[in-house]
């Protein structure tokens, strides 16, 4: 599986974590920076990894900021991405089980640097669950996403 990975400053710190515990499940890596902790603005590293997701340049994406709370609203403007601000293994794995979740961001400042191997091991290993039910929430989702995008595309456009 290639998974795209970003941060803003803020996330730059754990960014080598990330991407060694990838690696070392013998997945490949599409890094869309940023590359220092000099200031950037994370909607655009939001919109890098979800545009990958979109292009199928990638099956998953990480992003890293502060709070992780950023980086998700930001991706979740981006039409197929369901992205979710996760700081523990039981929301990691039933947000790709239930949800499926293509996309997890994590906050630098709010959780430690030990935990996050253990976070990205659970995300890259969580499989969607094929239960109906399931299917039939994840596919509102996307109506609503598809909805939203059309209803923006006409004001946008007259």
């Amino acid at each position: 599986m290639k998974i795209a990975v970003a941060c803003d400053h803020a996330g730059f710190p754990y960014k080598g974590v990330v991407i060694a515990t990838i690696r070392q499940k013998g997945h490949e890596i599409l890094d869309l920076g940023t590359d220092s902790v000099q200031s950037v603005d994370f909607p655009d590293y939001a919109e890098a990894v979800g545009r990958a997701i979109v292009r199928q340049e990638a099956q998953r994406g990480i992003l890293l900021c502060g709070s992780g709370v950023g980086m998700s609203i930001a991706a979740n403007k981006i039409e197929g991405i369901r992205a979710a601000v996760c700081h523990d293994t039981y929301s990691v794995q039933q947000g790709v089980e239930h949800n499926d979740m293509n996309l997890l961001t994590m906050g630098a400042r709010v959780i430690a640097i030990e935990n996050v191997p253990e976070l990205v091991d659970t995300f890259l290993d969580a499989k969607f669950s094929a239960e109906p039910r399931f299917k039939r929430r994840v596919l509102k989702i996307d109506v609503l996403d598809k909805r939203n995008s059309d209803e923006h595309a006409r004001k946008s456009f007259p």
